[in-house]
Formats: structure tokens, C-alpha cells, sequence
């Protein structure tokens, strides 16, 4: 039987509705959103491999200005629950980011050890991703279709470090620590934690699911050792610039690079 929370932290009920709170305003609601999108695409006639998944799209195609407007209100509005969860850890008297290790303090060890990362996982999964295409589980994820347009790079790379700030705060750092706190255990907190991961990447198909999860569980397991999310903030980070800028750079000029 847990003891009463420590100062400054709500009750357990509290925490609770506060989770699924910040959840349903972020990446929970994505993960709704992904099912239901996956619904439409294995009940459309023709196998998922033949539809396409965009992940960064033009927002006013021919009006260029309008369209960075768009692509700039959306990378910051995402960010908001980042915001918001920095705003509960500091009431609650933990410092704010700082207490999962979203801060300034190891630039050098973070990005180190996120390059590492990035280095191993990406190539995984990039593998992956093709094989699950190969196999007829997996939509054609096409990462821009953005015009040639002078922000076209800038905002690829900004949208890369939106997905990984969001992501790894949220449902590494933030998640984990409020489970914690609602007495989950760790192996049932790092479930959660993975399953959520992937299922708002169900949208790309099973076999983007399944690699989410599998990055979901190695992410949980280094944010327990190192006890930060800055390495895995900038992992992602690299990851999703790799596969951006990389995708708008070889699209056409590679065989291997499926495309619609």
C-alpha cells in the first residue's frame, strides 16, 4: 500500500486524469487518429504497399509563403504539450524538463550518444521498412513532398527535431515517470511506453508498428540507464533528418528507394 504523495505532487487520481489529459492532447489522439487511418487503407481495394503514407506535406501547394506559414504553425503548435508538460513537472517542484533530462547540461554526452544510436537504429530501420514493404504490410511512406522552395530543408530539419522533442518528452521521460508514480511496474510502464509508440505509427502499416515498438522498448531501456531523454531527443532527431533530407535528396535517382 503507497504512502501520500510527496509535496507539490497531486493525488494518484489526479495524476491519473493528468496523464490521459496530456496523452489525449498529443500523441494519445495521434494514436487514434493512426487507426483509424489504417482502417481506410487495408479496407481500400489494392494491397497497402500500392498506398502511400506522406509524412510532410505541402499545406497551400503554389502559394509558398502561405505554405511556410502552415508548415511553421504546425511544427510549433505540436510542441505545445511539450510546454505543458515542463509547466506540470516544475509545479510539481521537479524542475521542469530538467527532471527527465530534456536540458543544456551534456550537450557533448547527449549528442555522442545519440549519434551512436541514430547511427545503429536507422540503419535497422531502414531494413525494416523495406522488408515489411517487400512483405505487403507496410504503406509506401514517402517522408516530404514538399516544393523545391529555399525552406523546403530548414523545415524538414525542424519538423525532424519537433517529432523527436515531442515524442521522446512525452512518452519516454514524461510517461515513465508518471507511471511510475501511479505504481505501475517498470516492465508494465515500458509495455505502455512502446505500445504507444507504436500505435500512432500504425498509419505507415504493421510493419511500422511493429519497428516503432521495437525502438520503443530500446528507448525506455537507455533512458533507464542514462537517465536522460536528451540522448534519445537527439537520436530521433538524426534519424528523421536522415530519412527527410536524404528522401528529398535520392527520390528518383535510387533504385532501391521505393516511392510512389
Amino acid at each position: 500500500m503507497s504512502g501520500p504523495a510527496p509535496a507539490g505532487v497531486p493525488g494518484r487520481r489526479l495524476l491519473g486524469s493528468e496523464t490521459v489529459l496530456v496523452l489525449a492532447l498529443s500523441l494519445g489522439a495521434s494514436a487514434v487518429s493512426a487507426v483509424i487511418s489504417f482502417v481506410g487503407s487495408v479496407t481500400r481495394p489494392g494491397g497497402l504497399a500500392d498506398q502511400a503514407a506522406t509524412l510532410n506535406a505541402s499545406h497551400a501547394p503554389g502559394r509558398p509563403w502561405l505554405d511556410l506559414a502552415w508548415q511553421v504553425f504546425g511544427i510549433a503548435t505540436a510542441l505545445v504539450p511539450v510546454l505543458l508538460v515542463g509547466h506540470l513537472l516544475q509545479r510539481e517542484g521537479a524542475g521542469g524538463l530538467r527532471a527527465v533530462g530534456f536540458d543544456r547540461l551534456r550537450p557533448a554526452s547527449d549528442l555522442g550518444r545519440g549519434a551512436a544510436v541514430a547511427a545503429v537504429v536507422g540503419g535497422a530501420g531502414l531494413a525494416f521498412y523495406l522488408a515489411s514493404r517487400a512483405a505487403g504490410v507496410n504503406l509506401t511512406v514517402v517522408p516530404e513532398a514538399l516544393p523545391h522552395v529555399w525552406w523546403k530543408v530548414p523545415v524538414l530539419i525542424a519538423s525532424a527535431v519537433q517529432n523527436a522533442v515531442l515524442e521522446e518528452v512525452v512518452v519516454v521521460g514524461y510517461l515513465l515517470r508518471r507511471l511510475g508514480q501511479l505504481g505501475w511496474t517498470p516492465a508494465a510502464a515500458l509495455a505502455a511506453s512502446a505500445v504507444l509508440r507504436g500505435s500512432y505509427h500504425l498509419y505507415q502499416g504493421i510493419g511500422g508498428m511493429v519497428g516503432n515498438m521495437a525502438m520503443g522498448v530500446l528507448f525506455v531501456l537507455l533512458y533507464r540507464r542514462w537517465g536522460r531523454v536528451g540522448p534519445l531527443v537527439a537520436a530521433h532527431a538524426l534519424i528523421d533528418t536522415v530519412a527527410f533530407v536524404g528522401y528529398a535528396l535520392l527520390v528518383g535517382k535510387v533504385g532501391w528507394l521505393p516511392h510512389p
